[in-house]
Parts: structure tokens; C-alpha cells; sequence
């Protein structure tokens, strides 16, 4: 079944004002000409700059290139409340964000988050009108003690235990070993491909076929426009989840064609 590729820029921690919209106007002019049947895009700004960025694409989405949508980065499960420093669903929906992502490796790290917390934010995400960009992957001690499968797939399992089969088709699910992230050691297309494909068996045991075969699994770690095509040559992998490299929009654009290009069956 055919998935249409879906790549988001994850920006973390970077930028100021003027710079994030620089990037995105950037990008949207070279993006004119692609066709949004192809591929979906998003980016993901800092909290602080969701608003203007909201904004900025709502006036200025460019007719020939595909729309793109806005990601947060992160969300409470709760409606409101408080919980100082956080930000509400409602709150990210208001500004204009279709996604939020949850559950990256860096929040698993550094904030402690784990699967009892990420499954609540997923489950919220669609109480609160978002679709979620659920992040799973082990680290390098746990693939070098061929714990990988059963790392991926016990996240997997518990961070969807709260959904519906309907809201599981609708995730989209972004597999980023640890070791990878930021440290330019991508994995080999064979290796994440290995992984894309035990997610989407998993999906189809707990949730049937038809509904494992619709969602989109990105891949994420090191995606760079030099490696970009070769990953998503891979029949499991429906896009990617960039870090670095979506600071670039060359880079950027690069990695979005790649994506195209698969969706579009061209020849390399």
C-alpha cells in the first residue's frame, strides 16, 4: 500500500525570531513546483516562535508547493492547569500546530520521561485535536546487547496501549536509535529497514494488517541530504524526523525531494 512519505524538521533549541522565519520562507520558495500528493512536510520551531511561524505560513502558503504544517515539539497531557513550564494541547492546537512530537530520546534522557508519561501524551494529543509523532529507539549499549527488537517494541507496545485501532492509524511513528542522533552515525539503510519492518509486524499482531500497512514510520538519526535517498529507498521507511539538517533548507529541500521522488516512483 502506498504511504505518502512525510518529512518534519525538527529544530530543538535553535534559532531566534528572525531566523526561523527566514528559514521557513526560505523554504517555501524551494519548495515551489513540488507536488503536495507526494509528500507531507512539517517543521517543529521552538514553543516561542509557534505563534509568528502560524502566522507567516497561513499568509504566505505559496501555490505549487506543498503546505507545510506546524509541529511542537513537545506537550503536557493535561488540559490546563498547574504545572509550571509546561504547555497544553489546546494551547499548541490554538496557535495552529497539526503535530506534536512526543516521546523523543532527548526528553526520555535528559527529562526523564518514560513510557507511562509518553503513552498519556500520546493519548492526549488526540483529545486535544493533534496527531502525534511518537519517537521510540534504544541506545548504543542496548544494540550492542542485541536488545534493539525487543527495546523498540516494548515502547511501541506501551506508548500506544491507550489508543484506539483508528487513532493507531494516524500516528506516525519515528524510529531514532540514540546512538544516531546528532552524532553523524546514521544507521545503515539494512539496519533501520530491519527495525521499520518489526514495527509494522508489531502494528499488524496488535492491530491487523490493514491498519499496519497506513501508518507512516519516519526514520531519524543523522538524516543528511547525502544519505537521505538511500534510507528512504527502503520499502518500511515513509520519510524522516531531521534534526541538524533541517536547519538547512537546502539541505532540507534536498531531503524532501528524496522523499518525493520515492513517492513519485522515479527511477534513481
Amino acid at each position: 500500500m502506498a504511504r505518502k512519505p512525510f518529512i518534519a524538521g525538527n529544530w530543538k533549541m535553535n534559532l531566534n525570531m528572525s531566523e526561523a522565519l527566514k528559514l521557513v520562507a526560505t523554504l517555501q520558495e524551494k519548495l515551489k513546483g513540488l507536488e503536495e500528493k507526494h509528500v507531507a512536510v512539517a517543521v517543529c520551531p521552538p514553543f516561542v516562535y509557534l505563534s509568528k511561524i502560524a502566522e507567516h505560513l497561513l499568509k504566505t502558503n505559496p501555490s505549487g508547493g506543498p503546505h507545510i504544517a506546524l509541529g511542537a515539539q513537545n506537550m503536557y497531557f493535561e488540559k490546563a492547569g498547574a504545572f509550571t513550564g509546561e504547555v497544553a494541547g489546546p494551547m499548541l492546537s490554538d496557535v495552529g500546530c497539526k503535530y506534536a512530537i512526543i516521546g523523543h530520546s532527548e526528553r526520555r534522557t535528559w527529562f526523564a520521561e518514560n513510557d507511562a508519561l509518553i503513552g498519556k501524551k500520546v493519548a492526549a494529543a488526540y483529545t486535544f485535536g493533534l496527531l502525534p509523532i511518537l519517537c521510540l529507539g534504544e541506545t548504543l549499549a542496548q544494540r550492542e546487547q542485541n536488545q534493539t527488537m525487543s527495546v523498540v517494541k516494548s515502547q511501541l507496545e506501551a506508548d500506544l496501549a491507550l489508543l484506539t485501532p483508528a487513532q493507531v492509524e494516524t500516528v506516525t511513528i519515528a524510529y531514532e536509535p540514540v546512538w544516531a542522533i546528532g552524532t553523524g552515525k546514521a544507521a545503515t539503510p539494512a539496519m533501520a529497514q530491519e527495525v521499520h519492518q518489526m514495527i509494522r509486524a508489531t502494528l499488524a499482531d496488535k492491530y491487523g494488517k490493514n491498519v499496519s500497512q497506513v501508518v507512516r514510520i519516519q526514520y531519524g538519526g543523522s538524516v543528511t541530504d547525502k544519505n537521505a535517498e538511500e534510507i528512504m529507498s527502503q520499502p518500511d521507511i515513509d520519510g524522516a524526523l531531521v534534526g541538524g539538517a533541517s536547519l538547512n533548507s537546502d539541505a532540507f529541500t534536498i531531503i524532501i525531494k528524496a522523499a518525493a521522488k520515492k513517492a513519485a516512483g522515479e527511477k534513481k
